[in-house]
Formats: C-alpha cells, structure tokens, sequence
C-alpha cells in the first residue's frame, strides 16, 4: 500500500523530556467508543477510502529503519470537500545517523475508526491516526494515505434528492408547510453540487420559478377593469409575496448561489434571476406595466391636489420599479412630463390671479412638498430634475412678471420676510431658456430701479426741506435690506451705490448745498433732538451720503459759510463734535479738503489771545467808554467770502476802531485791516413801558433801532441816508423790526413788505415775555449767482464789526 508524506507542517510543541507520551486508544476488535478522535475534511479528486493502519515498534535493525524513512511520496488533489475521520497519522522521527535511529525507541498510538453513516445516504470511512513521541527538537512528519476507492453516490440519489428540493420550492411558492428539514434540504444541495450537478441543478430551479411566475399574470389579466387603488394593491402584494418567496428559496440553495453561480458570472444569482423573471412576465408586459405607471401617476396627481392616498403602497411600488431597474425608462420620464404640465398651467393661473407675496408662499409651499415627495416615495435620482421642473415652471417663467408687479411694493412696503423669500427663490433659478441673463441679475437690475425712487426725492424742489433726512431714512432702509433679506450680496451692495450716486446727482450742486446746511443744523446751538452718541451716528450717516455726491467743493462752501456764522457767533453746539466732523472731512477727502476749515479754528483761538490783550491794553491806556469791544481777527485764505459794505457808524463806535486798529498794527505792522459790518452782531439795552430787556441783534439792526434815539419817526429815505446801507438790506432790516415776531418799530401802513414812503417809529408798548431776546435778521433767498458767489475764494482781508449802544461784540480779519 503507498503512503503519501507531507512535508513542511509544524511540529507541535514537544512534551518533556520525563513526561512518557500517554496512548489513546481502542482495540479494532472491540465495541468501546473511541475517544480524542478528530474530524477533517479534506478535498480528493480520487474520493477513496481511508484505511485505519498501525504501526508496530520499531526494531533497532539499521535496516528496518533505513526500509520506513523511505516511502513513495504523492501530492493529494484537494477539489470537493468530503467528511471522514479514521486518518492514520505516525508522527515519525528522523534521525541524523543510522545509529541514533537504531537505539531510540518510539512509543506509537493507534487510533482506530469505522464506518459513519449520514442522513442523506452518504457513506463514510472512519480510519486510524496514529502519534509517536519524539524526542524535542526533532523533525517531524504528517503521514495521511489516500481513499481507497471514490466515494459515490446512491442509485436514484440525484432524482430522489431534486424531487424533495422542488417539492420544498413549490411549497414556498404557494405558502405550504415544508415536509422537509431546511438544514436537510441545504446539505442535500450542497451534496448534488460537490458531485458536480450543479449546472443541471441551477437550470431545473430556474424552470421550476420561471413557471410560477408565468402564471401570476393570469390574475392581472383577468381583471382589465379593476379601481386603480385595488390594481396597485393587488401588483404590490404580488411584488412583496415574490421576494419573500425568493429569499426562501435562495437561503436552501446558497450553497449553489455561492459556488456554481459565483464561479460563472454570465449567470445572474439566484435573486437576480428572480428579478429577471418577474420583470419579463409581469411588469414588461404592456396593459399591466401602463395600467401601474397611470395608477402611480394618479396618486401623486391627487396628492399634489391635496388629497390623502397611501404614500406606504407608493413607496413599495416604485421601489419595485427601481429594483427592475425600469424606474427610469418607464416612471421618471412621464413623471416629469406631468409635473412639467401641472406646473406651467398653475404657475400661469396664480400669476393672474394672486398677489406677489402670495404667489412667492406658494411656490415655496411647491418647492417643500416636492422635496417631501423625494424623501418619501420618490428615488434619490428624481430630485433634481425634479426641482429644476418646479423652479422654472413656477419662477423662472415669471420672473419679469413677478419684480414688475410685487418688488416696488415690498420695498415700498418693507416687507423683509416677503423680501428674503424673493431672493431665496430668485436664487436657486439656475437659468431660464432663451434668457443670457441670470436670474438674480434681473433681481439685481430691478432693484436698482426700485433704489431710483429716491430720483424723485432730489428732483422735487418742494421736498428740499427734508431731502437730506429722507435721503438718509432711505439709505438706512435699504441697508436693512441687503444685509437682512438679501444676505449682504456684494452685488447688491455695489448696485446700491451705483443708484444713489447716479440719482442724487440728477440735480447739479443742490444735494450738496443741503447736506452742508443739514450738518449746520444738527451742529448749531439749540440742537437738543440727540444725545452726544446720537449726534455722532447721525454724522456717520451723513458722510455715506457726502460719498455719493460730486460737487463736494460746493458742500465745502456752503459748509465754510455756515461753520463761519456758528463759530463767529458762539452757536456751535459742541467744539468736540465741530472737530469730530472736520475729521471725518479729512479721512474723506484728504487734508488739503480741510485746511482751510482748520486754519478757522486756529483764527478763534488766535484772537481770543488778542482780545486778552487788548483789554489790557485799554485799562493801560484809561480809555473811558460804555462799549464793550470784541474782534475777531481773521486769516483771508481760510474765511468764506463777504461782500464790503459801507455803513454810517455812531462817532464813538469809530473811535473804538481806531484805538483796535492803532493796537494791532503796533503789533503787527505791515498788515492791512479792513472792516466787515455784515457779520456784526450787538446786545442793546432798551426801556419800554414794560421795562427794560436785552435785545440781541445784528449790526445793521443796531445802526436802525439807535436812529429812535434821536428823533419819534423816521421815513424809508430818511433811515437809508443816515446809516448808509444797501437798499435791499436795509429793506430786509426793518422787516425783521417791524414784521417778524418781535415787531420793536410800528411800520406806516402796516404790511409784510416794506415799500417806499413807509413810515417807521419806536414801539413803546413792545412786551415779550423774555428779558433777552433775540431778532434773526431775514436772510435773501439764494439765487444760482448767490451760491456760485458763496462757493468763490475770497482774496481780501475782512473785519467784522460788532457794535451797540452801551455794549457790543466785532469781528475782525486781518492779513
């Protein structure tokens, strides 16, 4: 009998030296069970038996150990997997010298098997192993003899074994009990496959599915008229019996599905094949496969309009058409075909029917339960033709529509939500057919138009007394806008600019001259509607809009002219706000904008030094008088432009100005001086029948109110020729006297205008209920000449004269 040796296996861990190797064994001829046998399986391609052997002793005969370390070596074929036990196994050992190999001893174990009988008919041989104790350390050897004789399988066997798996298949298939063991019904198809049937096995199951499902489109086929709802329970319930059965089915033969199929892949699995067959009998078939895609199509229509259905049953079904990889070709195609022409039909009625607000909330309601649908029912690959479908349907269609009839209005309006949700929808429009431009740009260009209505708040001459404050609500509306609803888009932004600088420019000069006299009041004295933090954001505010206008040399002049009032007369609200402005000035337009602006404040301070001086200089000098003498010396370059004016002044008043001068120039010799009365200003004292009171009033005031000191009346001509002033002043003078609200002079014959030949005479019953007040001087309406001559460089020296009969304040330039 050959022998097969295997070389290479470890060797176990050898016992000690002291330790004598114990036999487990049991004699052939008795009925003892056998015990530490071990089970193995090995693949032979021979199947032959295994013979149980043993080894005697051996004998220290240097032949008889040369004859057992030479055996004829074989390879074993390892294919299909068969049980057995009873291999004889001799763990051998060889020894390096003939010697050694005749004094050792080996104590050998038997191992003795027998003849193993399993269910499924099979017949097994049980063998003996044998183990010899070695010494440690030396090498060892797996001895295993081959099969006797192939193993082989019972007559009938193959016919006997298929008739009980298709019983087991149809049973599934009409929902019967099983008459056979499932774990049987496995090893005996693992059985008929290691015995290479399993192509005919595969072919015999796939006949025996096949005929069972050609029958179920037999009870669709009988029903032609049956209610949709009914049709698509009935497909579905067959659908869900069908994989059920399938995965029956597969879990007896995955030892099949695992081997035969896995090793030829031209063959579909056994789940495939189930796929395959219920795809060609029942859903391909043309009155079963219309009538499911019109029922799904119907459910989802009536949904969409509100109606309840079972999204369970729709979600079943077209997993079902996903899974026969038919979703695609025969659902999605349609599906989108309908949703294409619900949508353009609704998206054309609401336009008509609903408002902008109203229409944008529905067609997020729209874009939501879509979005819904695709999470529910509808496969993951639908959503985005999906949506794109809606979106140009209900928005991209409608877009002009939609900004020409609801954007003014909801800025008009302020509506931010309706606003936010305008630009959420305009947003995920991707394009439109036939259309170059994007969608959010013809957002972006309509809401330049809407930014346009702030044209008709320059434009409009009737509203310049509130343009500037308008401007600026505006601005901070639309702000509020970008930064809330249209998530502060760069573009938006830069468009925002874009308008305002175009349309506040509409009217040449006019923006700038009332932005400057918008600063000049919130920074006069008197201003209490803001706190010192307020005023400091309003001022922020106003320079966003000084950004946007060009004639910013006009805004200069006009600013110039009315710092120039408020520092000359001591109205400035606040020094530390006149110089946080002139800061902002210059970080805006640099310091060549605002030097002049500066070299004013640095005249104040200068001449508040003087006037120290000069009180001193008086007391030195004894000078007697009752008038209190304040001048102001001003640099030519930094101070706006007025006008020389000539006026008659009491001879006492020249004697002050004379002293000033012969003051100054001691000290500045070289210098011209030249005075300027239309900036001076007076306190007068004056008695009425009521008492006395203080009257703050200007120069030219001053020279008319003192002529009553020498006379009771005094005509238009008379007043004229005795101060000496220009016409129109001295006519917009005696207005203000005898017209305005503090009327100190009666005017002959009373009017709001003073003509020729009026008479004028002192009001000795004037009564007021304060002790100082104070006469604004009206002032010549602007004319185009009058702002161009404002906003000239003055290149002559000016001293203002301020003067009154017991006490009186002048300013003064000098060069």
């Amino acid at each position: 009998m050959d022998s097969i040796v295997v070389e290479g296996l470890p060797s176990p861990n050898p016992p000690p030296p002291t330790q004598e190797a114990r036999t487990v064994a049991s004699d052939v001829n008795n009925d003892s069970s056998i015990t530490s046998s071990k089970k193995r399986k090995i693949n032979s391609s021979e199947k032959e038996d295994i013979d149980s052997i043993s080894s005697s002793p051996k004998t220290t005969n240097s032949s008889s150990c040369s004859s057992t370390s030479h055996h004829i070596q074989k390879k074993l074929r390892f294919e299909d997997s068969v049980d057995f036990i009873g291999l004889d196994v001799k763990m051998a050992e060889e020894s390096s010298s003939s010697a050694s190999c005749s004094s050792n001893k080996t104590k050998t174990m038997f191992l003795t098997g027998g003849v193993v009988h399993h269910a499924n008919g099979l017949t097994k041989t049980a063998g003996s192993a044998t183990f010899s104790n070695s010494k440690p350390g030396a090498a060892k050897k797996l001895v295993i003899k081959n099969f006797k004789e192939k193993p082989k399988l019972p007559e009938n066997y193959t016919h006997e074994t298929w008739q009980k798996l298709k019983e087991a298949v149809e049973a599934i298939q009409n929902s019967t009990s099983i008459k056979y063991n499932l774990e049987e019904l496995y090893q005996a198809v693992e059985n008929l496959c290691s015995h290479k049937i399993s192509a005919k096995l595969y072919k015999q199951l796939r006949v025996v599915c096949e005929d069972h499902i050609k029958a179920q489109i037999n009870q669709f086929r009988e029903y032609p008229f049956l209610h949709v709802t009914l049709f698509l329970k009935k497909i579905d319930k067959c659908w869900q019996d069908h994989c059920r059965q399938m995965i029956m089915i597969r879990s007896i033969f995955l030892f099949l599905d695992r081997t035969y199929v896995l090793q030829n892949s031209m063959l579909p699995s056994i789940w495939d094949m189930g796929l395959e067959l219920f795809r060609f009998y029942i859903i391909s078939d043309l009155k079963v496969q219309s009538k499911t895609i019109d029922g799904i199509l119907l459910l989802i229509e009536k949904e969409r309009s509100g109606e309840t259905i079972d999204r369970s049953l729709l979600r079943s079904l077209l997993s079902m058409l996903s899974d026969l990889q038919i979703y695609q070709d025969s659902f999605e195609q349609r599906f989108l075909e309908e949703t294409n022409r619900l949508y353009a039909a609704e998206g054309q009625r609401l336009m008509q029917e609903r408002e902008v607000p109203e229409y944008l909330h529905h067609v997020h309601k729209r874009l939501e339960e879509e979005a819904d649908r695709v999470i529910t029912y509808l496969d993951q690959s639908t959503q985005k033709p999906l949506i794109a479908t809606v979106e140009k349907q209900l928005l991209g269609e409608h877009l002009t529509a939609t900004l020409q009839k609801g954007l003014n209005h909801l800025l008009d309006e302020n509506r931010i939500q309706d606003l936010s949700l305008l630009y959420q929808l305009f947003s995920r429009v991707r394009g439109v057919l036939n259309s170059a431009v994007p969608p959010w740009y013809r957002l972006l260009m309509f809401f330049s138009r809407a930014v346009g209505i702030l044209f008709t708040i320059v434009i409009n001459p009737e509203k310049d007394k509130t343009m500037v404050q308008e401007l600026l609500d505006f601005k901070d509306k639309v702000d509020h806008i970008i930064d809330t609803c249209f998530m502060k888009n760069e573009k938006f932004v830069n468009a925002m600019k874009e308008a305002f600088e175009t349309f506040i420019n509409k009217r040449p000069n006019k923006p700038a001259e009332l932005i400057a006299k918008h600063v000049d009041s919130k920074l006069r004295a008197g201003n209490k509607e803001a706190t010192d933090e307020e005023l400091e954001k309003m001022l922020d505010k106003i320079m966003i809009i000084f950004r946007f206008i060009y004639g910013k040399d006009v805004f200069e002049a006009f600013y110039k002219k009315d710092l120039a009032k408020r520092l000359l007369v001591g109205k400035s609200a606040s020094v530390d706000a006149e110089k946080s402005m002139l800061s902002k000035l210059k970080h805006e337009c640099g310091a060549a904008f605002t030097s002049k602006l500066e070299g004013m404040f640095k005249d104040m301070e200068l001449s508040k030094d003087i006037m120290v001086q000069f009180k001193q200089y008086i007391q030195c000098q004894n000078i007697p008088g009752n008038i209190e003498l304040t001048v102001n010396i001003l640099t030519m370059g930094y101070w706006p432009t007025y006008i020389p004016m000539e006026v008659h002044l009491p001879a006492e008043m020249v004697r002050l100005q004379e002293i000033f001068k012969t003051f100054y120039l001691g000290k500045h010799s070289g210098r011209k001086l030249q005075w300027q009365s239309t900036l001076g200003h007076c306190v007068l004292k004056a008695e009425f029948k009521e008492g006395k009171k203080e009257l703050q009033v200007s120069l030219f005031q001053t020279l008319v109110l003192l002529m009553f000191n020498e006379g009771e009346e005094f005509t238009l001509e008379e007043i004229k020729l005795a101060t000496g002033i220009e016409d129109g002043e001295l006519r917009r003078t005696l207005q203000s006297l005898a017209c305005g609200k503090a009327r100190v002079i009666h005017k002959v014959p009373k009017s709001k205008d003073v003509e020729d030949g009026d008479k004028f005479s002192c009001n000795d019953d004037f009564k007021h209920k304060l002790f100082r007040i104070k006469i604004n001087q009206i002032q010549m309406k602007e004319t185009v000449n009058a702002c161009s001559l404002t906003s000239s460089i003055i290149n002559t020296m000016v001293i203002l004269l301020s003067q009154c009969r017991y006490m009186c304040k002048t300013s003064a330039h000098h060069s």
